[in-house]
């Protein structure tokens, strides 16, 4: 079973996505299932995971409704306030919603650069394991050294690091990036997910081997068995699309035995996600 761990749908509107600007015309417009499954098949991507692409619990809603109408969405990482009073009261009801499986939070955009490590958030995070749920952890590099020290202080909570932590690929910076992650992937209970990286290199002229020092590193430092694959469409669109996405780590790849490109592929993502057939 081949699975797309990270992907997303939405109805454009500039004010929930401000952070589609200009530069990113491309994907200045809707996305929606029926764009994305002619690309699933041609690429023989049996099933999806849906993230959520802004911050509200309309957003859960809208991907839940579109995961009930269409079966090659396995799961959805949804989003509640963590910080919240209230957060253990949303966590009971989305558990009533099997089609929800975890929660992201877009730390990436915090001011607080350490807003993971504030009480109430960590106070939400302490509540997710008791419904079996997954984190995503959607970071800058510089945020690894923080996250290192959430996952430290929840050893039996799943989390994955969205998109390598986006290393500098387009400079070819690799030291700082390198010693964190590898840091951080010596906790057993975090994942990492082999996408987002077209969009950190040179969106028009990159090419595959830029990209292989960073994948050297998250392989070495994770193994096969707590990588996964994503596309992070249609984001991808606006530095090669997904045909080129895929394609560039399928080569990578190559080298691995069948069990492991089927574990990267897919079945990594099953057992992360919780999802139990295709």
């Amino acid at each position: 079973m081949a699975i797309d761990s990270h992907q997303h749908f939405w109805i454009y509107d500039p004010v929930k996505y401000s952070w589609i600007d200009e530069s990113m015309s491309a994907i200045q417009r809707d996305f929606l299932p029926q764009d994305l499954y002619p690309l699933l098949q041609k690429n023989e991507v049996d099933a999806c995971i849906a993230v959520q692409g802004h911050q509200t619990e309309e957003n859960n809603r809208f991907l839940m409704n579109l995961a009930t109408k269409n079966n090659f969405i396995k799961g959805v990482v949804g989003w509640v306030n963590l910080s919240a009073a209230n957060v253990d009261e949303r966590l009971s009801f989305y558990s009533s919603q099997p089609v929800i499986k975890g929660f992201r939070h877009v730390l990436q955009d915090e001011v607080q650069r350490d807003f993971m490590l504030t009480n109430a958030f960590k106070n939400g995070i302490s509540k997710l394991e008791k419904y079996d749920y997954t984190f995503d952890i959607l970071i800058l590099s510089d945020q690894i050294g923080y996250s290192e020290e959430l996952v430290k202080a929840f050893p039996k909570q799943k989390f994955v690091i969205d998109h390598l932590a986006k290393p500098p690929i387009k400079s070819q910076k690799t030291t700082d990036w390198a010693t964190a992650i590898k840091k951080i992937a010596t906790y057993q209970n975090v994942s990492c997910k082999v996408s987002g990286m077209v969009t950190e290199a040179d969106w028009q002229n990159w090419k595959p081997e830029d990209f292989e020092p960073y994948l050297d590193v998250v392989f070495e430092a994770f193994g096969t068995k707590r990588l996964m694959y994503g596309s992070d469409w249609p984001v991808c669109n606006i530095a090669g699309g997904y045909d080129n996405s895929i394609s560039l780590l399928k080569n990578y790849t190559k080298k691995l035995t069948t069990t492991e490109q089927q574990d990267l592929f897919g079945n990594n993502a099953a057992l992360f996600y919780n999802i139990s057939q295709i």
